[in-house]
């Protein structure tokens, strides 16, 4: 049996790598199933990313998934649209009372100047973002603004380190990272906190069947990612079937303006 590699450092990479751009959508169609299990145990997000939309009316919210940052939104009084790349993701997402659509953040589908913000959340790192923001100017109305947003796992506490590197997953951003941002776009401002998400232990298996690498990967890697994190959470970690834990995580939000 092969094991989870031994403590190493988290990941210094402000983005994840990619080849080239037909890399990048490769990794990216990984997410054109298992939906239904990134709903179930992906983590939403915190109120204060809401406050960084106040003000605005109209919100369109690209890639966005199952609609983790979306509901949210509605909840808030936006007027919310929603889109995301995945057939798969948009059937959980089409759940919501508001329009729904298949596209990208290069090529939205909406209108010039139609919307007063603009959020990615869990979405910019798959996007071209100098087509992206090219986009997004000519869709977001003067005065508006874009949101960008991550959640990673927490992996400064030892054991999410090493949960992470289980899972291929979490560290992807370091703490202090810089999204790529291109003209007329600019930082305005960010936001930087922690929290955590609990789930029960066998959930943690659900919570890596919802990742890229998993998703790409065939039934031997699986399998011995799956034996892996067995061994990790019940023989190393000695949790117990059931048990409740609490799951640190990192979120990073930025503003954009014109």
């Amino acid at each position: 049996m092969t094991l989870s590699p031994a403590f190493r450092k988290a990941s210094t990479k402000d983005t994840p790598e990619f080849a080239d751009a037909a890399h990048r959508r490769e990794s990216a169609w990984a997410f054109r199933s298992g939906a239904d299990t990134y709903d179930d145990v992906r983590p939403g997000y915190p109120p204060a990313v809401l406050e960084l939309v106040d003000g605005c009316r109209t919100v369109a919210d690209l890639g966005a998934g199952t609609g983790k940052l979306t509901a949210p939104l509605i909840d808030a009084g936006h007027d919310v649209l929603a889109s995301d790349p995945s057939p798969d993701m948009v059937r959980v997402l089409r759940s919501l009372p508001i329009p729904v659509w298949r596209s990208t953040a290069e090529a939205t589908g909406l209108r010039a100047a139609s919307v007063d913000a603009v959020t990615c959340a869990q979405t910019w790192h798959w996007v071209d973002a100098a087509e992206a923001c090219a986009e997004l100017d000519r869709v977001v109305r003067p005065g508006g603004r874009v949101v960008l947003v991550w959640n990673n796992l927490d992996v400064s506490h030892p054991w999410i380190l090493r949960l992470a590197r289980i899972m291929h997953s979490g560290d992807i951003q370091r703490p202090g990272f810089i999204p790529e941002v291109h003209a007329p776009w600019h930082l305005a401002g960010e936001l930087r906190t922690t929290w955590v998400q609990h789930l029960c232990v066998e959930q943690l298996f659900d919570l890596m069947a919802s990742r890229s690498y998993w998703l790409k990967s065939g039934p031997e890697v699986r399998k011995r990612m799956t034996e892996n994190l067995r061994w990790y959470l019940f023989d190393r970690l000695e949790y117990q079937p059931g048990q409740l834990l609490a799951i640190p995580y990192r979120t990073d939000a930025f503003v954009l303006e014109r």
